[in-house]
């Protein structure tokens, strides 16, 4: 593959980004939550035949991935709902396939009054689109399904085959990508294009979410002071996960990988639902927390350390030890990796971005979970994480930096060219 060859499809990438930034609107005007993807993946899977790729929409067979190592139990259902893979054929031999990840799924938008640019707009204001999943991370889908168009567009014929897979459910369990690898969709390498400020990642933390259900003895709210209060109960135990929390993010219980961050872990309380009338003292109390835990931890000695500090601050209330809180794992098992720089993929996206953007790309340890956990602890696929700049994700405002991810695109094109090879 020639400099020349990788100067004409860069060009190429500057001639498609009007139209790029028109499929990216498209893609953040089509609301996706959890159980609402298909319409967006409808769309992605339309405009993936045009480009001619071999085009296959998926459904998660539970039964299927259930006993495979990356699985996460779901209390959702995936019936009628879809990945999206589609497969640029190689026109070549020789050269090495890639896979190009993305996850369409975003989170919910609400409170919609704290927006202040509708979440489903698309709306461009000073270099940025606001937008639910504009970085997270329909800019990086967007990005890379560009990237490959702006390659066929040149005629340049690739030497290995590019899959594409468009993917639901990472943000609540990751069964989407590991049903996509678990059915044959898988590479000699791949990259994911998640927001990361045009970085390369080198580990995170895993993720397990848990909800925790307090009971109390309910009463009319005269009475309030002879009744439990299951909401009180409930703060109870939220306060011991917080000084759980800071011992874990003690710097002397952190490993090397992320000695640099300040707080690598996050115990996050996500929903707390009680009660249904103030006049009432609340019989129950739920909270939903989402954890995390460092690369050197098995998930299932961190399970059992969550519980056991659950049951030890419940020993010590009279009731709590009488009437045990509830603790259910749900959701995400995202196990913790770490990314090595000198990866031969990782080499060549950091190549590829110091020539598009003129200086070397940093890394850094990402305090969330990403699906390349499932390429490289489960499938020993050399990967890459490394996409765009922006801010206030699973926030509202939610903002992606749109020169960022016209960089992305040209970064994940040269990357697809020294990766697969070109004639």
């Amino acid at each position: 593959m020639t400099d020349a060859i990788k100067q004409r499809v860069w060009e190429s990438c500057d001639a498609l980004w009007d139209e790029e930034l028109n499929y990216l609107a498209e893609l953040v005007r089509r609301p996706s939550v959890r159980g609402e993807t298909n319409p967006v993946q409808r769309y992605l899977a339309e405009s993936m035949r045009a480009m001619d790729l071999t085009v296959s929409e998926e459904g998660i067979d539970v039964d299927q991935i259930a006993g495979l190592p990356g699985f996460s139990p779901p209390e959702w259902s995936y019936d009628g709902l879809v990945n999206v893979v589609g497969r640029a054929v190689a026109m070549e031999t020789g050269g090495r396939s890639l896979v190009l990840n993305g996850h369409i799924d975003v989170v919910s938008a609400e409170p919609l009054d704290h927006w202040t640019h509708d979440p489903w707009g698309a709306e461009l204001v000073d270099g940025r689109m606001y937008g639910r999943g504009a970085a997270d991370m329909k800019s990086g889908v967007a990005a890379m399904i560009y990237a490959l168009q702006a390659i066929r567009r040149s005629d340049v014929r690739l030497r290995g085959d590019v899959i594409v897979q468009t993917v639901i459910d990472e943000e609540c369990s990751g069964n989407g990508t590991l049903s996509c690898l678990a059915t044959g969709h898988i590479a000699d390498g791949a990259i994911i294009p998640e927001p990361t400020d045009l970085s390369l990642v080198t580990a995170h933390p895993g993720v397990l979410w848990c909800r925790v259900t307090v009971r109390g003895s309910g009463a009319h709210a005269s009475h309030a002071a002879a009744a439990v209060n299951a909401v009180e109960k409930l703060f109870l135990l939220i306060g011991a996960l917080r000084q759980m929390e800071a011992e874990w993010n003690a710097p002397e219980c952190r490993p090397a990988v992320f000695a640099s961050v300040a707080h690598p872990l996050n115990f996050n309380i996500g929903t707390v639902h009680a009660g249904d009338w103030p006049s009432s003292v609340p019989e129950r109390a739920d909270t939903e927390i989402r954890f995390s835990y460092y690369p050197d931890q098995d998930f299932r000695d961190v399970q059992q350390r969550i519980r056991d500090r659950i049951t030890d601050v419940a020993a010590q209330d009279p009731w709590l030890r009488d009437h045990p809180p509830e603790v259910t794992f749900f959701g995400f098992i995202a196990e913790p990796a770490v990314y090595k720089r000198e990866d031969p993929i990782a080499r060549i996206v950091a190549a590829n971005s110091r020539a598009v953007t003129g200086r070397p790309a940093d890394s850094f340890p990402m305090t969330a979970t990403i699906d390349n956990r499932f390429f490289e602890l489960y499938y020993d696929i050399p990967n890459a994480c490394y996409g765009p700049a922006g801010d206030r994700l699973h926030a509202p405002d939610e903002w992606v930096d749109l020169e960022s991810v016209r960089a992305t695109t040209k970064v994940l094109a040269g990357a697809i060219l020294d990766w697969c090879g070109s004639a």
